[in-house]
């Protein structure tokens, strides 16, 4: 026996209609798949802000896509007043500054301290990221600063072959990784 309307839960009306509801907003955007569930987001979004009224009228079936309609018409009137254009090649550059290069330097990194020896790797962390004293190092590992020094060259040698010379320095100087990373 099916459900009378006035009882109808959102989440009801979502799992039996949203399948008719895409292909009505898939017809609507020219059947491009992801503006058509960016539409019906939008018109489900609405309808359950007043999901209340609208399970009370006759058919709220038909209320939704009146709702997902108004949404492409309101969708194509955004688009005509700020249209979306390709880049051109003479169109400055990006607003911010491009990151990657440093992300991927810093991944690098930290898989290569990842592949260290555990006192070759604490000794690099404390000397270099904490920037703790040979000394202070020494005193947080419980060992001498002799192995301190043996350790963090050899630990820095290791980079250094897995990440080549230049590129282990500008890593090792770059600004510190914080500790919750």
């Amino acid at each position: 026996m099916p459900i009378p309307e006035a009882e109808l839960s959102f989440e009801d009306f979502v799992r039996a209609r949203s399948s008719s509801l895409l292909r009505t907003a898939l017809l609507l955007t020219g059947q491009n798949r992801a503006e058509a569930e960016d539409l019906l987001q939008v018109a489900l979004e609405r309808a359950y802000r007043h999901w209340s009224r609208i399970c009370r009228s006759e058919a709220p079936e038909r209320y939704v896509r009146r709702i997902l309609a108004n949404a492409s018409t309101d969708r194509w009137r955004r688009l005509t007043r700020r249209p979306e254009g390709s880049l051109q090649p003479t169109d400055p550059g990006p607003v911010t500054a491009d990151h990657s290069a440093a992300i991927a330097d810093r991944d690098y990194l930290l898989r290569a301290l990842a592949a260290l020896p555990p006192g070759q790797r604490a000794v690099l962390v404390l000397r270099y990221f904490d920037d703790l004293s040979e000394a202070e190092t020494a005193q947080v590992l419980g060992c001498t600063p002799g192995t301190v020094k043996s350790q963090a060259a050899r630990g820095l040698a290791r980079l250094r072959g897995s990440t080549g010379s230049a590129a282990a320095a500008r890593l090792l100087a770059a600004p510190k990784v914080a500790a919750d990373d």
